[in-house]
């Protein structure tokens, strides 16, 4: 019926926007501040480093983008696999499959632990082999063998962080985070006079142990009170079947993910091979920090996508989840310029928080205003990412990401910055071209997308028995 379709009726139409914002701020919120406060304990840790010299600033940055390239990337990139099965599970109240889910992707995630853990240990050696310092790789290491504990940690923190928020649970992720920054600071202040350079990298896994610890004592607490979902079952239970759908999505999102953060890792490998490598890694080690901050923002907008999108699909609203998407699309838009602007008002201040050298200061309020540039386009693509998730279709963003990074922005960068002298604004030029054909190719994916059939396959994911031909949705917008 005419009055019916939000596209005929204006009426309708700020209805159904409205109506989806309201649900979709009571899930962005927490997860802002939850992402803010955990990534404000990066900053808080750099702080910290920089007050202990440009050595240990320079060490401690190397031997973390290490760890997020051998470890902590594959980690969040394969627990990126519990946000389709999940939400869609959780959509069609499967709450057994949610519970086998949470289960296999921590076990997996300890399995990948220990292979992780062999190359953390040979760290110096890998490190050398690509150009880096002595002085800078000896220390990365030593960095790297105190903060090993928190990759058994992070095994059990992903998980249970997407499958509360696969539920659109995040209060608890939010208060939980907040406290765990919170004890961030005494610690760091305690461990860094005791124990130096190493202390800091142990008050990171502590930190993380209290939220970790906080989240599970929360979930056994509430399945238990949630009218009886634990003894849906699930726990144990696993087959081949299930083995093979989680697996099946584990590998596009753990590349899709990896492939993004291993790029912005190979930034600061290439940044250490130019001229004064020291004070180049420290200024783009200031310059990321900030956008580790605005990242807080850009993954609870992925992350809402996806929830939302998921979820819709996995009660069968075909409908419901293209408005979703598309206005997450237009709030993470709105986002990006919002965010882009904060990073370049607030590049003649935020250098000096972290070092009193001059050179760096300058670097970092130069570096900032193309960062800031950058962040218009990162903010739309990674709500992208998060509506290709939803739909259980994470090999999208894996093909938009070799393109994007690997076949423009990597090489156009170090074609600017080494053949054509243009240094870390060059590197920072071919990553702004890079991310702008992402989001180009991850648009026209999306726009390709049918969701009366996304819907069906919905079903199938979550184990719903329905008649797929027979998926409709009356509100779907045909466009």
């Amino acid at each position: 019926m005419e009055e019916d379709n939000p596209h005929r009726s204006p009426k309708k139409l700020i209805g159904v926007v409205v109506s989806e914002l309201k649900v979709q701020q009571a899930i962005v919120f927490p997860l802002v501040a939850m992402n803010l406060t955990w990534f404000a304990k990066i900053a808080i840790t750099t702080v910290f480093l920089g007050r202990l010299g440009e050595l240990a600033l320079a060490s401690g940055t190397l031997g973390f983008m290490f760890a997020n390239v051998t470890s902590f990337s594959i980690l969040n990139g394969l627990c990126g696999a519990m946000e389709p099965i999940c939400g869609q599970a959780y959509g069609a109240k499967n709450f057994k499959l949610l519970h086998k889910t949470l289960v296999m992707m921590v076990s997996l995630l300890l399995i990948i632990s220990l292979f992780s853990c062999i190359l953390w240990l040979n760290v110096d050696k890998i490190l050398m082999h690509f150009g880096q310092q002595e002085d800078i790789s000896v220390e990365a290491k030593k960095y790297l063998y105190y903060l090993i504990p928190d990759m058994i940690i992070t095994s059990f923190l992903c998980p249970l962080k997407s499958y509360l928020s696969s539920q659109s649970i995040t209060l608890p992720i939010m208060f939980t985070s907040a406290l765990a920054v919170v004890v961030h600071v005494p610690v760091n202040i305690f461990l860094s006079e005791t124990r130096g350079f190493a202390g800091v990298s142990m008050a990171i896994w502590i930190t993380d142990l209290v939220a970790v610890v906080l989240l599970a004592v929360y979930m056994v607490v509430a399945e238990f009170r949630a009218g009886g979902k634990w003894k849906e079952g699930g726990w144990l239970a696993h087959g081949l079947e299930d083995w093979a759908r989680l697996l099946k999505l584990c590998g596009p999102c753990c590349l899709t993910t990896c492939l993004e953060w291993w790029c912005y890792e190979i930034l600061i490998l290439l940044t250490g091979k130019l001229p004064n490598a020291k004070q180049a890694v420290s200024v783009i080690a200031i310059v990321l920090n900030f956008d580790y901050l605005l990242f807080g923002v850009m993954l609870s907008l992925a992350t809402c996508a996806s929830i939302r999108v998921s979820n819709e699909l996995g009660a069968n609203q075909a409908g419901t989840a293209w408005w979703a998407a598309s206005v997450s699309l237009v709030v993470g838009s709105v986002a990006g310029l919002t965010g882009g602007l904060v990073m370049v008002l607030a590049r003649g201040t935020w250098g000096h928080l972290f070092s009193h050298d001059k050179g760096v200061v300058k670097g970092a309020k130069n570096a900032m205003l193309w960062m800031g540039l950058l962040e218009v386009v990162n903010f739309p693509l990674a709500v992208c990412g998060g509506i290709v998730r939803g739909t259980a279709r994470p090999w999208l963003g894996m093909y938009a990401n070799i393109g994007g990074f690997y076949l423009l922005a990597l090489p156009l960068g170090v074609l600017l910055a080494f053949k054509v002298h243009m240094g870390l604004q060059g590197l920072l030029l071919g990553f702004l071209a890079g991310v702008i054909c992402c989001l180009t190719l991850l648009l026209v994916f999306i726009s390709r997308i049918s969701w009366d059939e996304e819907a069906g396959k919905a079903q199938r994911l979550a184990a719903v028995d329905v008649d797929v031909g027979s998926v409709k949705d009356e509100n779907i917008v045909k466009t």
